[in-house]
């Protein structure tokens, strides 16, 4: 297992991410420059929730981990609240974007469900977008944004606002026209570097980068968190290796089985065709007598 240097890891990755998310003084201010570009709009006052996890209601359900919770204290509705759920996403293989689309309907469902209180009106759901973030298109049309929202397919132009949606931000995207802010921010997310930093804000961002990168105790977690995982992965392998031998034991067990039931079932044919043949003997020799018998008895 290869580890990636702390200096090295750009704004799609989990760890980096959720650290700039979380620190102290820089978290808030670097979340909100991030919406501000793709919203292309102000926002106040955040709370900021990272790795925010919702469990199963039961034990055979599934829960959701969303990688950065964040709500706005005023909505665009009086009193309505919006959740922001963000989500960098470096998981690209086929089976994992195919099913995207109902991961993002899985985690709008456990945030609404979560979010009203018994008793309150369904006007106080609060609106929820969430945000996927991808080096590789979700969707394979070249789009840098793809925005998803319900509506009615008999009237596509009739209002139905349910407070849901959700956004696929492809970082090397080319059509859809998007904001040239928005373009320079998700190449710089995913080439995170001073260089890539085109803009004043970028700048700005670029710094609070830094700033964490060059955090001794930010290296020093990430390094437990790699020592961690790499932990998992050789007990994953030991584990692996005691589950291989025990496949291989009950492999074996089973082959003996079926050659021992082999061979008795070979042993009872053997013994079914000596019957037969001693009957045959029988037979023929009864069938010798009578002729000779009848021989005798001509006159």
């Amino acid at each position: 297992m290869q580890r990636r240097k702390l200096e090295n890891l750009n704004l799609l990755d989990d760890f980096l991410f959720g650290t700039m998310v979380t620190y102290p003084g820089i978290g808030e201010t670097f979340v909100r420059e991030i919406l501000k570009i793709i919203f292309q709009k102000e926002f106040g006052p955040l709370t900021v929730v990272p790795q925010k996890v919702y469990y199963g209601s039961d034990t055979n359900k599934h829960g959701a981990r969303l990688d950065v919770y964040l709500e706005e204290a005023s909505g665009d509705g009086p009193g309505r609240a919006t959740v922001y759920d963000m989500e960098p996403d470096n998981n690209s293989d086929k089976q994992s974007i195919a099913a995207l689309p109902k991961r993002t309907r899985f985690y709008h469902a456990k945030i609404d469900a979560s979010s009203l209180k018994a008793g309150e009106s369904y006007h106080s759901l609060k609106n929820v977008i969430v945000i996927m973030i991808s080096p590789y298109d979700p969707f394979g049309r070249d789009h840098m944004v793809y925005t998803i929202q319900n509506k009615c397919l008999e009237i596509p132009e009739m209002p139905y606002d349910d407070g849901a949606r959700t956004l696929y931000l492809y970082t090397k995207g080319t059509k859809g026209n998007p904001p040239e802010a928005l373009k320079q921010l998700l190449h710089y997310m995913e080439h995170t570097s001073a260089e890539n930093a085109k803009s004043d804000v970028l700048k700005s961002i670029d710094k609070m980068v830094r700033r964490v990168k060059e955090d001794g105790e930010v290296s020093l977690e990430y390094m437990k968190i790699f020592e961690r995982e790499e932990m998992l992965v050789k007990q994953g392998i030991s584990q692996g290796i005691i589950q291989g031998q025990e496949m291989e034991r009950k492999n074996t067990e089973k082959e003996r089985q079926n050659a021992a039931r082999e061979r008795q079932n070979a042993m009872r044919e053997q013994q079914r065709a000596d019957v037969a043949e001693r009957r045959a003997t029988v037979a023929e020799q009864e069938l010798k007598r009578l002729k000779e018998e009848l021989a005798r008895l001509k006159p």
